[in-house]
Protein backbone atom coordinates (compact mmCIF):
# COMPACT_ATOMS: atom_id res chain seq x y z
CA UNK A 1 0.00 0.00 0.00
CA UNK A 2 3.09 2.90 1.23
CA UNK A 3 4.84 1.73 -2.17
CA UNK A 4 1.70 2.14 -4.00
CA UNK A 5 1.60 5.49 -2.78
CA UNK A 6 4.66 6.93 -3.01
CA UNK A 7 4.30 5.76 -6.74
CA UNK A 8 1.74 7.51 -7.05
CA UNK A 9 3.48 9.98 -4.91
CA UNK A 10 6.21 10.49 -7.93
CA UNK A 11 3.85 9.99 -10.58
CA UNK A 12 2.19 13.61 -10.93
CA UNK A 13 4.36 16.69 -12.15
CA UNK A 14 3.97 18.89 -9.32
CA UNK A 15 7.35 17.66 -8.33
CA UNK A 16 5.93 17.55 -4.63
CA UNK A 17 5.96 15.50 -1.38
CA UNK A 18 3.96 16.26 1.33
CA UNK A 19 3.74 15.08 4.83
CA UNK A 20 2.73 15.44 8.62
CA UNK A 21 5.48 15.43 11.12
CA UNK A 22 3.63 14.01 14.68
CA UNK A 23 6.43 15.13 17.34
CA UNK A 24 6.04 13.05 20.46
CA UNK A 25 5.58 14.10 24.32
CA UNK A 26 8.85 16.15 26.11
CA UNK A 27 9.86 16.49 29.88
CA UNK A 28 9.02 20.30 29.54
CA UNK A 29 5.47 21.28 30.28
CA UNK A 30 4.93 22.78 26.82
CA UNK A 31 6.04 19.86 25.31
CA UNK A 32 3.56 17.54 27.20
CA UNK A 33 1.23 17.43 24.09
CA UNK A 34 3.19 16.80 21.35
CA UNK A 35 3.40 19.26 17.79
CA UNK A 36 2.70 18.98 14.32
CA UNK A 37 4.56 20.63 11.27
CA UNK A 38 3.91 19.80 7.48
CA UNK A 39 7.14 18.58 5.66
CA UNK A 40 7.09 19.67 1.68
CA UNK A 41 9.90 18.29 -0.35
CA UNK A 42 10.19 20.19 -3.85
CA UNK A 43 12.39 18.15 -5.67
CA UNK A 44 12.51 20.84 -8.77
CA UNK A 45 14.08 23.21 -6.66
CA UNK A 46 15.94 20.76 -4.31
CA UNK A 47 14.19 22.14 -0.94
CA UNK A 48 13.07 20.35 1.87
CA UNK A 49 11.36 22.53 4.40
CA UNK A 50 9.08 21.94 7.43
CA UNK A 51 5.79 24.83 7.99
CA UNK A 52 4.95 24.92 11.36
CA UNK A 53 1.72 26.46 13.23
CA UNK A 54 3.14 26.36 16.80
CA UNK A 55 6.24 29.45 16.64
CA UNK A 56 5.94 32.06 19.07
CA UNK A 57 8.79 34.84 20.32
CA UNK A 58 9.36 34.28 23.19
CA UNK A 59 11.72 37.83 23.89
CA UNK A 60 9.11 39.81 22.66
CA UNK A 61 8.36 42.59 25.46
CA UNK A 62 5.48 42.39 27.70
CA UNK A 63 5.59 38.17 26.32
CA UNK A 64 4.17 36.85 30.07
CA UNK A 65 1.78 38.87 30.27
CA UNK A 66 0.47 38.54 26.80
CA UNK A 67 0.96 34.70 27.35
CA UNK A 68 -1.05 34.43 30.49
CA UNK A 69 -4.02 37.07 29.41
CA UNK A 70 -4.60 35.07 26.74
CA UNK A 71 -3.28 37.12 24.00
CA UNK A 72 -0.06 35.49 22.63
CA UNK A 73 0.32 35.59 18.91
CA UNK A 74 1.73 32.01 17.51
CA UNK A 75 2.48 32.30 13.81
CA UNK A 76 3.07 29.70 11.18
CA UNK A 77 7.14 29.80 10.54
CA UNK A 78 9.18 27.52 8.12
CA UNK A 79 12.88 26.18 7.63
CA UNK A 80 14.78 23.36 6.60
CA UNK A 81 13.93 19.92 7.58
CA UNK A 82 17.00 19.62 9.50
CA UNK A 83 17.04 22.15 11.44
CA UNK A 84 13.22 20.85 12.66
CA UNK A 85 14.40 17.67 13.02
CA UNK A 86 17.73 18.32 15.03
CA UNK A 87 14.99 20.03 17.85
CA UNK A 88 13.65 16.50 18.28
CA UNK A 89 16.83 14.95 18.25
CA UNK A 90 18.54 16.76 21.21
CA UNK A 91 15.20 16.50 23.54
CA UNK A 92 15.22 12.38 22.71
CA UNK A 93 11.33 12.76 21.06
CA UNK A 94 9.70 10.39 17.93
CA UNK A 95 8.86 11.73 15.06
CA UNK A 96 6.59 9.91 13.10
CA UNK A 97 5.85 10.88 8.96
CA UNK A 98 2.36 10.09 7.09
CA UNK A 99 3.03 10.78 3.31
CA UNK A 100 -0.32 12.04 1.25
CA UNK A 101 -2.05 10.60 -1.35
CA UNK A 102 -2.76 14.05 -3.62
CA UNK A 103 -3.07 14.51 -7.18
CA UNK A 104 0.00 16.97 -8.49
CA UNK A 105 -2.86 20.28 -8.35
CA UNK A 106 -3.82 19.41 -4.77
CA UNK A 107 -0.31 19.44 -3.74
CA UNK A 108 0.13 22.89 -5.44
CA UNK A 109 -2.83 24.03 -3.22
CA UNK A 110 -1.58 22.99 0.01
CA UNK A 111 1.95 24.33 -1.09
CA UNK A 112 0.07 27.45 -1.93
CA UNK A 113 -2.21 27.69 1.16
CA UNK A 114 1.29 27.45 3.34
CA UNK A 115 3.05 29.94 1.37
CA UNK A 116 0.42 32.91 1.60
CA UNK A 117 -0.67 31.69 5.35
CA UNK A 118 3.31 32.14 5.58
CA UNK A 119 3.30 36.04 4.43
CA UNK A 120 3.85 38.35 7.44
CA UNK A 121 0.23 40.02 6.98
CA UNK A 122 -1.07 36.29 7.23
CA UNK A 123 1.20 34.58 9.57
CA UNK A 124 -0.41 35.62 13.30
CA UNK A 125 -2.68 33.77 15.25
CA UNK A 126 -4.75 34.07 18.18
CA UNK A 127 -3.13 30.70 19.93
CA UNK A 128 -5.97 28.45 21.82
CA UNK A 129 -5.03 25.34 23.52
CA UNK A 130 -8.01 23.68 22.81
CA UNK A 131 -9.53 25.37 19.97
CA UNK A 132 -6.76 26.82 17.70
CA UNK A 133 -3.85 25.52 17.92
CA UNK A 134 -1.00 23.93 15.82
CA UNK A 135 -2.72 20.92 15.28
CA UNK A 136 -6.20 22.48 14.43
CA UNK A 137 -5.21 24.69 12.14
CA UNK A 138 -3.41 21.75 9.79
CA UNK A 139 -6.50 19.14 10.85
CA UNK A 140 -8.70 22.29 8.94
CA UNK A 141 -6.94 22.77 5.75
CA UNK A 142 -8.05 19.27 4.30
CA UNK A 143 -11.43 19.50 4.27
CA UNK A 144 -10.73 22.66 2.15
CA UNK A 145 -12.46 22.40 -1.04
CA UNK A 146 -9.37 23.54 -2.67
CA UNK A 147 -7.75 20.29 -1.64
CA UNK A 148 -9.85 17.36 -1.21
CA UNK A 149 -13.22 19.37 -0.23
CA UNK A 150 -16.77 17.39 1.39
CA UNK A 151 -15.48 13.98 0.18
CA UNK A 152 -13.07 14.22 2.90
CA UNK A 153 -14.08 12.26 5.83
CA UNK A 154 -11.52 11.97 8.82
CA UNK A 155 -11.65 8.37 10.51
CA UNK A 156 -13.48 7.46 13.61
CA UNK A 157 -10.72 7.60 16.90
CA UNK A 158 -12.87 8.04 19.89
CA UNK A 159 -14.89 4.61 20.67
CA UNK A 160 -18.48 4.61 19.95
CA UNK A 161 -20.65 6.42 22.41
CA UNK A 162 -17.63 7.98 23.78
CA UNK A 163 -17.91 10.31 26.87
CA UNK A 164 -14.48 11.66 27.04
CA UNK A 165 -13.95 15.27 28.12
CA UNK A 166 -11.55 18.22 27.06
CA UNK A 167 -10.50 18.02 30.95
CA UNK A 168 -10.41 13.59 30.42
CA UNK A 169 -7.93 13.50 28.53
CA UNK A 170 -4.93 16.51 29.30
CA UNK A 171 -5.12 14.74 32.43
CA UNK A 172 -3.76 11.54 30.58
CA UNK A 173 -1.38 13.60 29.32
CA UNK A 174 -0.74 15.08 32.39
CA UNK A 175 0.13 11.79 34.31
CA UNK A 176 3.41 12.85 34.88
CA UNK A 177 3.51 16.61 35.79
CA UNK A 178 0.74 16.17 38.83
CA UNK A 179 1.43 19.76 40.38
CA UNK A 180 0.99 21.04 37.12
CA UNK A 181 -2.24 18.77 35.87
CA UNK A 182 -3.56 19.88 39.37
CA UNK A 183 -3.22 23.92 38.93
CA UNK A 184 -4.93 23.35 35.84
CA UNK A 185 -8.07 21.91 36.74
CA UNK A 186 -8.62 24.49 39.39
CA UNK A 187 -7.70 27.50 36.55
CA UNK A 188 -9.62 25.76 33.82
CA UNK A 189 -13.45 26.43 33.80
CA UNK A 190 -16.83 23.98 32.88
CA UNK A 191 -16.44 24.72 28.84
CA UNK A 192 -13.47 21.84 28.66
CA UNK A 193 -15.84 19.08 30.37
CA UNK A 194 -18.24 19.09 27.46
CA UNK A 195 -18.05 16.00 25.33
CA UNK A 196 -15.82 15.87 22.26
CA UNK A 197 -16.78 15.28 18.66
CA UNK A 198 -14.45 13.18 16.66
CA UNK A 199 -13.20 16.65 15.22
CA UNK A 200 -12.46 18.17 18.95
CA UNK A 201 -9.65 15.38 19.98
CA UNK A 202 -7.75 16.07 16.84
CA UNK A 203 -6.94 19.41 18.63
CA UNK A 204 -3.94 17.25 20.09
CA UNK A 205 -1.18 15.87 17.27
CA UNK A 206 -1.67 12.35 18.72
CA UNK A 207 -4.97 11.88 17.60
CA UNK A 208 -4.45 13.86 14.56
CA UNK A 209 -2.43 11.31 13.21
CA UNK A 210 -4.33 8.84 14.37
CA UNK A 211 -7.57 10.37 12.47
CA UNK A 212 -5.94 11.10 9.34
CA UNK A 213 -4.68 7.35 9.37
CA UNK A 214 -8.25 6.29 8.54
CA UNK A 215 -9.43 9.36 6.55
CA UNK A 216 -10.71 8.41 3.53
CA UNK A 217 -11.70 10.29 -0.14
CA UNK A 218 -14.27 8.12 -2.11
CA UNK A 219 -13.31 5.38 0.30
CA UNK A 220 -9.71 5.68 -0.56
CA UNK A 221 -7.29 6.21 2.14
CA UNK A 222 -5.25 9.43 1.75
CA UNK A 223 -1.91 8.95 4.08
CA UNK A 224 0.27 5.93 4.20
CA UNK A 225 0.52 4.43 7.52
CA UNK A 226 2.95 6.51 10.31
CA UNK A 227 6.10 5.57 9.97
CA UNK A 228 8.73 6.17 12.38
CA UNK A 229 11.77 8.61 11.33
CA UNK A 230 13.00 8.94 14.67
CA UNK A 231 12.67 7.30 17.97
CA UNK A 232 12.50 8.98 20.83
CA UNK A 233 13.19 8.27 24.52
CA UNK A 234 10.58 5.21 26.40
CA UNK A 235 8.01 6.54 28.31
CA UNK A 236 8.70 7.49 31.74
CA UNK A 237 7.10 6.29 34.72
CA UNK A 238 4.35 8.49 36.60
CA UNK A 239 5.98 10.45 39.61
CA UNK A 240 4.62 10.25 43.18
CA UNK A 241 1.07 12.08 43.80
CA UNK A 242 2.91 15.50 45.28
CA UNK A 243 -0.67 17.04 45.48
CA UNK A 244 -2.57 14.57 47.27
CA UNK A 245 0.62 14.28 49.85
CA UNK A 246 0.23 18.19 50.53
CA UNK A 247 -3.47 18.20 50.87
CA UNK A 248 -3.62 15.02 53.00
CA UNK A 249 -0.63 17.03 55.14
CA UNK A 250 -2.73 20.25 55.50
CA UNK A 251 -6.00 18.30 56.47
CA UNK A 252 -4.04 16.47 59.54
CA UNK A 253 -2.39 19.72 60.70
CA UNK A 254 -5.88 21.82 60.00
CA UNK A 255 -8.22 18.76 61.58
CA UNK A 256 -6.04 18.51 64.48
CA UNK A 257 -5.30 22.04 65.26
CA UNK A 258 -9.49 22.10 65.55
CA UNK A 259 -10.04 19.23 67.60
CA UNK A 260 -7.32 19.14 69.65
CA UNK A 261 -7.37 21.54 72.70
CA UNK A 262 -3.12 21.38 72.95
CA UNK A 263 -2.71 22.53 69.27
CA UNK A 264 -5.14 25.05 69.37
CA UNK A 265 -2.53 27.78 67.72
CA UNK A 266 -1.89 25.65 64.88
CA UNK A 267 -5.52 25.37 64.50
CA UNK A 268 -5.58 29.37 64.14
CA UNK A 269 -2.48 29.10 61.93
CA UNK A 270 -3.56 26.53 59.89
CA UNK A 271 -6.96 28.34 59.62
CA UNK A 272 -6.07 31.06 58.36
CA UNK A 273 -3.37 29.78 56.36
CA UNK A 274 -6.11 27.74 54.48
CA UNK A 275 -8.59 30.65 54.05
CA UNK A 276 -5.83 32.68 52.51
CA UNK A 277 -4.61 30.22 49.96
CA UNK A 278 -8.33 29.62 48.71
CA UNK A 279 -8.91 33.05 48.82
CA UNK A 280 -6.12 33.94 46.41
CA UNK A 281 -6.97 30.71 44.32
CA UNK A 282 -10.38 32.43 43.64
CA UNK A 283 -9.32 35.63 42.71
CA UNK A 284 -6.74 33.91 40.26
CA UNK A 285 -10.33 32.36 39.13
CA UNK A 286 -11.62 35.51 38.80
CA UNK A 287 -8.85 36.65 36.53
CA UNK A 288 -8.41 33.67 33.88
CA UNK A 289 -12.19 33.81 33.52
CA UNK A 290 -13.01 37.48 33.14
CA UNK A 291 -9.15 39.13 32.82
CA UNK A 292 -7.90 36.80 29.92
CA UNK A 293 -9.46 35.82 26.68
CA UNK A 294 -8.57 31.82 27.68
CA UNK A 295 -11.49 30.24 26.38
CA UNK A 296 -11.31 27.20 28.94
CA UNK A 297 -10.62 29.40 31.80
CA UNK A 298 -14.59 30.56 31.52
CA UNK A 299 -17.94 29.44 33.14
CA UNK A 300 -15.46 28.19 36.23
CA UNK A 301 -17.24 26.38 39.04
CA UNK A 302 -14.30 26.53 41.17
CA UNK A 303 -15.23 29.82 43.03
CA UNK A 304 -17.82 27.78 45.02
CA UNK A 305 -15.06 25.99 47.07
CA UNK A 306 -12.52 29.00 46.21
CA UNK A 307 -14.01 31.92 47.71
CA UNK A 308 -11.67 34.96 46.82
CA UNK A 309 -13.66 36.50 49.94
CA UNK A 310 -11.98 34.15 52.24
CA UNK A 311 -8.69 36.22 52.04
CA UNK A 312 -10.97 39.25 54.40
CA UNK A 313 -12.38 36.42 56.45
CA UNK A 314 -8.88 34.90 57.24
CA UNK A 315 -7.72 38.16 59.36
CA UNK A 316 -11.78 38.39 60.86
CA UNK A 317 -12.40 34.95 61.68
CA UNK A 318 -11.55 35.46 65.55
CA UNK A 319 -14.04 38.63 65.70
CA UNK A 320 -17.17 38.31 68.28
CA UNK A 321 -20.11 37.61 65.50
CA UNK A 322 -21.06 38.16 62.08
CA UNK A 323 -19.20 35.53 60.64
CA UNK A 324 -21.99 32.46 61.27
CA UNK A 325 -23.83 33.32 58.62
CA UNK A 326 -20.35 33.49 55.64
CA UNK A 327 -19.15 30.23 57.08
CA UNK A 328 -23.12 28.49 56.75
CA UNK A 329 -22.90 29.99 53.22
CA UNK A 330 -19.54 28.67 52.56
CA UNK A 331 -20.22 25.12 53.22
CA UNK A 332 -23.56 25.55 51.29
CA UNK A 333 -21.56 26.59 48.28
CA UNK A 334 -18.59 23.75 49.18
CA UNK A 335 -21.71 21.19 49.15
CA UNK A 336 -22.61 22.48 46.05
CA UNK A 337 -19.42 22.30 44.36
CA UNK A 338 -19.18 18.67 45.12
CA UNK A 339 -22.74 18.25 43.36
CA UNK A 340 -21.57 20.09 40.21
CA UNK A 341 -18.72 17.24 40.02
CA UNK A 342 -21.23 14.60 40.83
CA UNK A 343 -23.86 16.30 37.58
CA UNK A 344 -20.31 16.35 35.83
CA UNK A 345 -20.99 19.80 34.90
CA UNK A 346 -16.98 20.62 35.60
CA UNK A 347 -15.22 17.61 37.40
CA UNK A 348 -12.38 18.12 39.97
CA UNK A 349 -9.65 15.85 40.99
CA UNK A 350 -11.49 14.76 43.64
CA UNK A 351 -9.11 12.48 45.58
CA UNK A 352 -6.21 15.10 45.67
CA UNK A 353 -8.96 17.88 46.74
CA UNK A 354 -11.28 15.93 49.24
CA UNK A 355 -8.54 15.84 51.89
CA UNK A 356 -8.28 19.80 51.10
CA UNK A 357 -12.73 20.00 51.03
CA UNK A 358 -12.88 18.20 54.35
CA UNK A 359 -10.04 20.71 56.16
CA UNK A 360 -12.10 24.04 54.24
CA UNK A 361 -15.72 21.95 56.22
CA UNK A 362 -13.80 21.67 59.30
CA UNK A 363 -12.61 25.52 59.34
CA UNK A 364 -16.34 26.57 57.96
CA UNK A 365 -18.02 24.29 60.74
CA UNK A 366 -15.84 25.62 63.85
CA UNK A 367 -16.27 29.47 62.75
CA UNK A 368 -19.83 29.14 62.67
CA UNK A 369 -19.90 27.31 66.26
CA UNK A 370 -17.72 29.73 67.58
CA UNK A 371 -19.60 32.66 66.31
CA UNK A 372 -22.74 31.51 67.55
CA UNK A 373 -21.35 30.57 70.43
CA UNK A 374 -20.01 34.37 70.86
CA UNK A 375 -23.31 35.83 69.65
CA UNK A 376 -25.20 34.04 72.22
CA UNK A 377 -23.03 35.09 74.62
Amino acid sequence: MQLCLTSFAQADSSHLRISLLTCGVGDEIWETFGHDGVRIIDSAHHTDMVYNYGTFNGFDKGFELAFMRGKLLYYLSYGPFPEFMQEYVDAHRKVQEQVFDMTGAQKQQVYAFLQNNAQEENRYYKYDFFFDNCATRIRDILPDDRVFGSKFHYGNVLPPNSSISFRDIINKYFYRQLWERFGINILLGSKIDRIMTNKDIMFLPDFLRDGLDKATVDGRRVVTAPKTILDGSPVKPAEPDGPLVVTSIIAILTISGLFIKRLRVLGVVMSSLLLMVTGLLGILVLVMWFGTDHQGCSNNYSLLWALPTNVILAFTMNRKKGNDRYALIAILLLIASLLVHILHIQQMLLVEMSPLLLSLLCVYGTIYKRSRLKAVV
